[in-house]
């Protein structure tokens, strides 16, 4: 495979979620539990995507807005960064609830 200096080599793109990172999941889910374990890989991901596109708004400036990202890119990251956040409040939400069952 043909590396992409955009993407991390540990990156299959033809690989499941499950496949490509099985030892980040495994990891997380023993130690949080299936639920939080998936979420918190989840917001690697998303991290992961942010990084991507924060190095790509480094060279695709607005035409616009000078020393801005695209308004693409900056659409993009608004997007991921409201997902990290929602993830963020679902984990929060789930934490409470065990500390609530006492577990």
């Amino acid at each position: 495979m043909k590396s992409n200096p955009l993407c991390p080599l540990w990156l299959n793109l033809s690989m499941s979620v499950y496949e490509d990172r099985k030892q980040e999941l495994e990891k997380y889910e023993f130690m949080m539990g299936l639920t939080r374990g998936r979420l918190a890989v989840t917001m690697d991901a998303l991290t992961d995507a942010l990084v991507l596109v924060g190095q790509h708004g480094v060279y695709c400036q607005s035409a616009r807005q000078p020393g801005k990202p695209a308004m693409d890119l900056q659409i993009i990251l608004k997007c991921l960064n409201d997902s990290k956040e929602l993830i963020r409040s679902v984990m929060e939400e789930l934490a409470k609830n065990r500390a609530a069952d006492g577990r």
